[in-house]
């Protein structure tokens, strides 16, 4: 799914206008990428978190010119899904598995 799909999903479930949903959501995107940009985390519950995870200082290498690169310590985003919804996923996954697939039966 892309985001113009979740936008028109968004707009046929609530009937607000396209575009209100896409300055919706990008507002929300941009609040995201600036409330990790600034050192905090997101927790929305029953969704998950948001979080910026701290990867330490290492020796990397060059493969082309055989030599050792320091990669100095940085954060990286990540995303943590609540309890709720992981459990959601696996149950919608073990449907699909017990589900026949139509490929199988050729």
């Amino acid at each position: 799914m892309r985001k113009a799909d979740l936008v028109n999903q968004i707009s046929e479930k609530t009937g607000i206008p396209k575009v209100d949903v896409l300055v919706t959501l990008e507002t929300m995107f941009k609040e995201v990428k600036d409330t990790l940009s600034q050192g905090e985390n997101i927790y929305i519950r029953g969704f998950g978190s948001f979080i910026t995870k701290k990867r330490a200082a290492k020796i990397g290498r060059n493969i082309k010119k055989n030599i050792a690169v320091h990669i100095p310590e940085h954060y990286i985003p990540a995303f943590k899904p609540a309890k709720e919804f992981v459990a959601e996923v696996k149950k919608l996954q073990s449907v699909k598995e017990d589900q026949p697939n139509p490929d199988d039966e050729m």
